[in-house]
């Protein structure tokens, strides 16, 4: 799968001098993004460990990727999940650092985060930490491949860890279509393998074979785990030569066993697994369709791109495409297309398509429509045009891509090395270089009935299903479908308006940068209106073609009851919907929007190049000004509703357990199966009747960002208040201001711990059962802020490894922060199959009693540690545009308008003392803390219904309060006040 030559060579800027004379360089200039301005090396170790250095002065941060060509494609015979059964228990501990859990420590007390993951044929391991850590972290982090320790008892605890992800997957649409796509291909090839893994695989199964795991487990890591099968990258603040001499320093004992790359030739299909039509049953509601053909891989000809080409076309969504057609027929909702999973040695080329009941009906149609407009990319050439104006877009998002976090660029690059020659590693296959008729051809060639494979998935299929896929359960039938049944589906289908796009006029001509008059940090108001208020923030730091809005349409009617809360929805889903033809091509060239609902109205978000924007921006607002409702669209996006609606049920515990606590917490929420009775009555009339209404009392809060100059930004909002409030015939009129909404959050009682409990929604998920415990703290002050943050930060690991990794509660076991407008506090959650969510309550009282020893006994400089770094990570600097505008446009839409809260808060950290932190532990979080406000979800499943109904009809503890009915307590408690006053308190 290795395409690299194997010479070495350096990828190096000069800047920072030779590498170690020890090392042989051989010069290779690497692509780069023309506003990169890091330098980039590449080394090869003595033991063939292939490396990647990248410098970076400006950064806040340092990251390393170690990339290992070994995935679940290696799993042995009989020990499926093996590769990623041995992924989790790398973190453990090793013989440098044998205490359990001691890296995850390390990183997370020094402002860092850790991750990793298994596919078909890798397994990467990646974290970020505080630039000056490198060093320490680089050496915890070299020992997973040096000397790890993998002792009996974290083994048999980390199998259970394996299985509680596999559990929580099991009822997963997506985890069980990807099995069961792998399951109807040739069973002796390592694409239908199961890659996960559970309980039966990695402990029953082995044993009944007299099979140790453990012992398995180290010898798959002594025989696939070598040096020379291994990426890494490591990022660093440093120069090129001290990264170099660090890694050499770190990483020269990592093992060269001489593993050759492991090649895995041949398709998955044979004939057999050709030419068939699956029937799936899903879980959640909707008919969706994915038509699959065995292709030649695109990386074996990446700079030509033919798969980009292809599926540019099969996938957009203008006038006279595929998509644009089934809309216009009523048949479908979305429709994406393009390259799935795939190998050096195999490829499947995709086009999913989710239906609509009509659709579903009319399946054999589409099927129909689709090989006809493939026939058509077949014989009508392949314009140069076409390939010109995709290079164009490509090169530009190379050229001008965002920074992204280290951590991210790291695990990018590194699975990239594995893969591309060193030239490539960074831009890979993301910008099609070469034209070749030729090559695009030979994809639209095998995309033919002689070997389609198509699953089609619906509810409506139960009972008539004969087959059950293994691993998950997912019941199907296969169906033969020979060419000639295709053909007659081609033959029968509408005839309808089929071709190719037209050209793309949001394509950004002008990249130029607009001269800053004024540095500044903050956002400032540039205007303020009875109609608007204009925020307004050049970009100072990124000096990227690029503009960031966001638009929150404030209207008092929006959310005013559960059916002025689904109009607006439909609202504007149906605004998106009428707008996909002609803004389609926006997002292809870069320039991203989008309308969604919020809790005060409804909000207008854009991101990407300048050069169109205001095109773009003033063609929605066209479109809110002069809506119309259009019948039958209305009844699709009232269809999609409902569907999402009726598949709340199948959410995960713990995101069901998410949804209760913001149901009681915030003071205007409508729950969802009342949102769905309401949606159920609607009709097209009562949108035209609501809407009107809805849109005559507005006020829009704007935030311009970027490349964008005052002047310009002051005369788009003039434009849309022209359109919207001073026209002819306006549909807007200004917000009085005793109308302006606010979102304000319930405040719970001190020393009571409320507890909701309720049975899982999903009847069909037996065993998982979620507790969510949030504890109450403040409302946003600068000293507890810190003191809070800091508390999570020294919290969080020792939660992780105590509730996951000791008592294996279960695979989700997360400590974090909660902010709901301002208000702040910890949550603890879990989700279990072991343990009912009361008993889960119990261990988390558990833990912050094991914690309060641990935080009352910390060294000093343990604690000056914590605190720097926090300091470190409040003064990392925004990576893009979106990074630093999130941060204000937050301010800003809760009303707290502290754009200095960063600084104000190092500084704050930097007085702190170690007994102020003792005393806010002892006060708000400790078990029996005096000021403690607790609220405790408790979402049961189907192994712990018993367990419900106990905790239903028994007393309470003392000091537990039962919530019996949400919107009955929430009506009877204090609310916490809030930030935001009344545009008419804003002064310029």
């Amino acid at each position: 799968m290795d395409s690299r030559p194997r010479e070495v060579d350096s990828l190096s800027e000069a800047a920072d001098g030779a590498a170690a004379p020890a090392i042989a360089m051989v010069e290779v200039e690497v692509t780069k993004p023309r506003n990169d301005k890091r330098g980039y090396r590449r080394v090869v170790l003595p033991n063939a460990l292939e490396c990647l250095l990248i410098s970076d002065p400006d950064t806040d941060k340092a990251a390393a990727s170690m990339n290992v060509s070994v995935g679940y494609f290696c799993d042995p015979d009989g020990l499926e999940g093996l590769a990623h059964f041995l992924e989790h228990m790398l973190f453990y501990a090793s013989e440098k650092y044998p205490i359990e859990d001691s890296y995850s420590k390390y990183i997370a007390e020094h402002g860092g985060s850790t991750n990793a993951y298994t596919t078909s044929e890798h397994t990467n391991f990646y974290f970020d930490v505080n630039n000056d850590c490198l060093d320490d972290a680089l050496d915890r982090f070299a020992q997973f491949f040096i000397k790890p320790l993998m002792s009996p008892d974290a083994t048999l605890r980390e199998i259970k860890a394996v299985d509680s992800e596999n559990q929580k997957n099991l009822l997963s649409d997506p985890w069980r279509m990807s099995q069961l796509q792998k399951h109807l291909c040739s069973n002796n090839h390592p694409y239908h393998k199961f890659s996960t893994g559970n309980w039966n695989t990695l402990e029953v199964k082995p044993k009944e074979k007299g099979l140790d795991t453990r012992l398995e487990l180290i010898n798959f890591y002594d025989s696939h785990y070598s040096a020379n099968l291994m990426q890494l990258v490591v990022y660093g603040k440093e120069s090129l030569d001290n990264i170099q001499t660090l890694v050499e320093s770190k990483f020269c004992d990592i093992k060269n066993v001489g593993r050759k790359q492991f090649s895995f030739p041949g398709h998955p299909c044979s004939s057999k697994d050709l030419q068939i039509l699956v029937k799936v049953v899903p879980i959640k509601q909707g008919h969706t369709l994915r038509v699959l053909w065995p292709i030649t891989p695109n990386i074996r000809h990446y700079k030509e791109g033919p798969c980009r080409y292809v599926s540019h076309l099969i996938g957009h969504e203008g006038e006279g495409s595929l998509f644009y057609i089934l809309k216009k027929l009523g048949w479908a909702m979305s429709l994406e297309s393009g390259e799935g999973d795939w190998s050096y040695e195999f490829s499947f080329f995709s086009v999913v398509i989710q239906l609509t009941d009509v659709g579903h009906e009319h399946m054999e149609d589409v099927i129909g429509l689709l090989f006809r407009y493939i026939t058509l990319l077949q014989t009508s050439g392949t314009p140069k045009w076409i390939f010109d104006e995709l290079l164009a877009i490509c090169e530009t998002g190379f050229n001008y891509r965002d920074k992204s976090p280290p951590m991210n660029y790291v695990a990018s690059i590194s699975s990239n090395m594995q893969i591309f020659p060193p030239e490539d590693w960074l831009i890979a296959s993301s910008v099609p270089s070469k034209f070749s008729p030729d090559a695009i051809q030979r994809v639209l060639n095998e995309l033919t009935p002689d070997n389609v494979r198509i699953f089609w998935e619906s509810k409506s299929f139960e009972g008539q299903t004969n087959l059950t896929e293994p691993w998950y359960g997912t019941s199907y039938c296969v169906e033969a479908v020979p060419p000639s049944t295709t053909q007659k589906w081609v033959e029968k289908a509408p005839d309808e308006d089929l071709h190719l796009p037209k050209p793309n006029i949001f394509i950004p001509t002008d990249l130029s940068l607009k001269k800053v008059e004024e540095k500044t940090s903050f956002p400032c108001m540039l205007r303020k209106t009875p109609f608007s208020r204009l925020w307004y923030k050049p970009d100072t730091l990124f000096f990227t073609p690029k503009v960031y809005i966001k638009m929150d349409f404030h209207c008092p009617l929006s959310h005013s009851s559960p059916e002025s809360s689904v109009l607006t929805s439909v609202f504007t889903r149906l605004l998106m919907d009428y707008l996909n033809d002609y803004a389609y091509d926006a997002e292809v060239a870069g320039l991203y929007y989008a309308v969604v609902p919020n809790d005060t109205g409804f909000q207008v978000t854009m991101v990407g190049y300048n050069d169109k924007m205001t095109t773009l921006l003033e063609t929605v607002i066209g479109k809110i000004a002069n809506f119309e409702v259009k019948v039958d669209r209305f009844s699709v996006i009232k269809e999609t509703m409902a569907k999402g609606y009726e598949n709340f049920k199948f959410q995960q515990p713990y995101q069901q357990a998410m949804y209760y606590c913001r149901l009681i917490l915030e003071e205007q929420t409508w729950p969802w199966d009342e949102e769905l009775a309401a949606l159920s009555n609607l009709e097209a009339s009562d949108l035209e009747n609501f809407l009107p209404h809805m849109l005559a009392k507005t006020f829009i809060e704007c935030y311009f960002a970027g490349n964008i100059e005052p002047s310009e930004a002051k005369s788009v909002v003039q434009h849309i208040e022209g359109t919207l409030f001073n026209s002819s015939v306006s549909v807007c009129k200004s917000l009085a201001p005793s109308q302006h909404l606010t979102k304000r959050i319930v405040k719970l009682e001190r020393g009571l711990k409320y507890y909701y409990p309720a049975m899982c929604l999903n009847h069909q998920d037996e065993k998982n059962s979620s507790l969510l415990q949030y504890i109450q703290i403040h409302q946003d002050d600068l000293k507890q802020n810190v003191l809070l943050q800091l508390l999570a930060l020294v919290a969080k690991q020792p939660a992780f490894h105590q509730l996951r990794s000791v008592e294996q509660l279960g695979y989700i076991a997360l400590l974090r922060q909660r902010n709901d407008s301002g208000v702040r506090g910890l949550q603890f959650i879990i989700q279990s199959t072991v343990k009912d969510p009361f008993n889960l309550d119990a261990r988390v009282e558990a833990f912050l009693k094991m914690f309060e020893v641990t935080l009352h006994q910390m060294p000093d400089a343990e604690f000056k540690s914590n605190v720097n770094a926090l300091i470190d990570m409040k003064l990392e600097k925004y990576k893009n545009i979106r990074e630093e505008s999130a941060f204000f446009w937050g301010e800003i839409s809760e009303g707290t308008l502290k754009f200095d809260r960063k600084e104000a808060e190092v500084a704050a950290l930097r007085e702190l003392k170690k007994e102020e932190l003792i005393e806010f532990f002892d006060n708000h979080v400790k078990v029996g803390a005096p000021e403690k406000k607790i609220l405790s979800i408790q979402v049961y499943g189907c192994l712990h219904s018993s367990d419900y109904e106990k905790i239903l009809h028994d007393a309470p503890p003392p000091h537990w309060h039962g919530i019996t009915d949400i919107f009955s307590f929430r009506r009877s408690r204090p609310l916490y006040g809030s930030f935001k006053g009344g545009a008419g308190q804003m002064k310029l």
